[in-house]
């Protein structure tokens, strides 16, 4: 790739922004930066949409510098490549704009979507015995809700993103590897005053406004995913990272 990073300006790359919201173009950079280049024929297999729209897709994102084309197998048709391996921004300049806050809230609830989809993958994998033994003792998630200063909370994304860097360069060129979806977030929360609605309540201590019961995990979430249907694309997803304070980053935007 070209650059390793593209971090992007809520006012110069407003239009950008609005253009990475589509479903299926953020589909289609995931897969070129998870699988390679690949054509809009190629794409369009991977995702059940026609090659017409995956081509029209590709040149909008290419429109505003996230792919480009890449070299070419024969002269019959167009392959694209990802410009680069990770999306950034600054929080504090996205907050600065209702175009940078909704650009933020939509890209969170893909991630989400990434991470229900990630999990109905991987069990089915283990179902399926694709998956090692030796993969289960370590794979999972957590939900853990420790008191932290805003400083800490920067020093324990900066232990994180430093670790992950070295075990990744540490294991690049080892055939053992496979890849690894990897999800981290930190939401603060505010404390709640005495009677007001807690959606991190444990499942039946209480009700959403309204009388409807909760299903919640103990982090306060859905109970679990929608199974994607098995002969249909896993979907998009937006893997989340941290550049530090301020600064999150969309590391492949991969398919699961």
């Amino acid at each position: 790739m070209a650059d390793d990073n593209r971090v992007l300006d809520p006012e110069r790359d407003a239009a950008a922004l609005k253009a990475l919201t589509h479903p299926l173009r953020i589909t289609l950079l995931g897969l070129l930066r998870a699988d390679g280049p690949a054509t809009a024929s190629e794409l369009a297999v991977k995702t059940g949409e026609s090659s017409a729209s995956t081509s029209y897709h590709l040149r909008v994102l290419a429109k505003y510098g996230f792919v480009a084309e890449a070299e070419h197998r024969d002269g019959r048709e167009r392959r694209w490549r990802s410009v680069h391996a990770v999306t950034s921004w600054n929080n504090e300049e996205m907050d600065a704009s209702p175009a940078g806050r909704a650009f933020m809230s939509s890209m969170a609830r893909r991630q989400l979507d990434h991470l229900n989809r990630s999990l109905a993958r991987y069990e089915r994998d283990l179902d399926a015995g694709r998956i090692g033994p030796e993969w289960r003792r370590h794979a999972g998630i957590t939900d853990l809700m420790p008191r932290l200063t805003a400083d800490s909370l920067a020093e324990l994304w900066q232990a994180f993103e430093g670790k992950l860097a070295e075990l990744t360069e540490r294991d690049a060129e080892d055939p053992r590897a496979e890849q690894v979806v990897v999800f981290a977030a930190t939401l603060p929360v505010a404390a709640r005053m005495p009677g007001e609605y807690d959606p991190l309540a444990a499942p039946g201590e209480g009700e959403e406004p309204g009388g409807a019961e909760r299903n919640t995990a103990s982090g306060g979430g859905p109970a679990g995913p929608e199974e994607p249907g098995a002969d249909g694309p896993d979907g998009p997803g937006v893997p989340h990272g941290h550049d530090g304070p301020g600064r999150h980053r969309n590391v492949s935007w991969g398919a699961s």
